[in-house]
């Protein structure tokens, strides 16, 4: 788990995982530069359109989560710790 945290590029993980991972980041750092070429990515190691449905909801909703804790002044590590 510690590779994936340290950099998910390097880990010893399936090449699905790290296409997955790969597309979630692009979404979750530089989504005005998703390509229709990500989601074919995906489809090409075997992630069916719901699933890829299923990957942008998760990603779109801890983006969603995240801001409003950050506008908020929430620390969300704290919160979920006590």
């Amino acid at each position: 788990m510690n590779q994936i945290k340290e950099d998910y590029t390097k880990a010893d993980i399936p090449k699905k995982d790290k296409i997955m991972l790969y597309y979630a980041t692009k979404l979750t750092k530089e989504p005005g530069k998703m390509i229709e070429q990500d989601v074919i990515s995906l489809r090409n190691v075997g992630f069916s359109d719901v699933d890829i449905l299923d990957i942008n909801q998760i990603v779109a909703y801890y983006a969603y989560v995240n801001r409003v804790a950050d506008g908020l002044g929430v620390n969300l590590e704290s919160f979920w710790h006590k």
